[in-house]
């Protein structure tokens, strides 16, 4: 198990880290008292479900709880568990701006004014960042910059930058799904819905995927499909996208659009890519 304590200064971007670990597979919890970590720890390890990858966030908003965390970094040693802490930091004004940006209040705060109360929690966490495995000062990352230092740290590069690609067929007449990233419309193409043999097949079925490929203009479209496709999900994937939905549309969207979905689903497949594949009206 893959497991992460997320600490640091207030402001820092542990609500970003949380994001993008989520997009990467990891399990969070946000703000967890310390007492809990190690039993925590446990319940992951000994589930059914088995969690691989964990990340909890522990600060200062634990107020008094907080103060205990060495401790139970101490009894996660003890009992053999493996854990990264990441401790994520910015400079003052840094810091200053984003409270000043975002209306939010100090945890420390209460009579003290900002500076103060960032010093205050500067002066709480500095034995804890002497103990950190990983430093990630935030002060001049952009959130795709950021994204992408977790992602080095903590990800699995092996699988495509952990970008999903859901490729889904629908027809217009029940609407157009409206988690789209891209839509295609297939409708210029001949309908096999008018051909006898055909109409109650989908295009699953051979014999309706071999009518609606036999078109020329069914193998250029596709060529262009593919062409344009394998074109935006590297700049998907570069601009910090976790997940795209393409989806291809036909009248009923049983035929025409269940046959391209499908056959876009293989190439992205061969390709490496994690694909699913979804056909929202095929029972229509």
């Amino acid at each position: 198990m893959r497991f992460i304590i997320i600490t640091g200064m207030s402001g820092a971007g542990k609500s970003q880290a949380v994001n993008a670990l989520e997009d990467i597979g990891y399990y969070c919890i946000d703000n967890m008292p310390p007492a809990f970590i190690s039993n925590f720890a446990e319940i992951c390890c000994n589930s059914f479900t088995k969690f691989n990858k964990v990340a909890i966030v522990c600060d200062i908003r634990g107020g008094e709880m907080f103060e205990h965390l060495d401790e139970s970094l101490l009894e996660l040693g003890k009992k053999g568990y493996q854990y990264d802490l990441l401790f994520l930091d910015a400079n003052d004004s840094t810091l200053i701006k984003r409270y000043k940006e975002t209306r939010r209040k100090h945890p420390l705060s209460n009579s003290d004014r900002l500076p103060e109360a960032i010093a205050k929690e500067r002066e709480v966490l500095k034995g804890l960042k002497s103990k950190a495995t990983h430093i990630i000062d935030t002060s001049h990352s952009t959130s795709r910059q950021f994204k992408d230092r977790l992602t080095e740290l903590f990800g699995d590069t092996s699988e495509n930058k952990s970008i999903v690609i859901n490729i889904l067929s629908f027809g217009f007449k029940y609407g157009i799904p409206i988690d789209s990233d891209l839509i295609f419309d297939v409708r210029f193409l001949p309908n096999p819905f008018y051909i006898s043999e055909l109409k109650n097949k989908s295009g699953l079925d051979a014999e309706v995927s071999d009518y609606v490929m036999k078109f020329p203009q069914s193998i250029e479209f596709q060529e262009k499909l593919y062409d344009m496709v394998d074109f935006l999900i590297p700049h998907y994937i570069e601009e910090g996208k976790s997940q795209i939905v393409i989806s291809i549309g036909c009248t009923g969207g049983k035929h025409r659009s269940v046959t391209f979905t499908h056959q876009l689903t293989e190439h992205l497949k061969d390709k490496g890519c994690r694909v699913f594949e979804v056909h929202r009206d095929l029972g229509h």
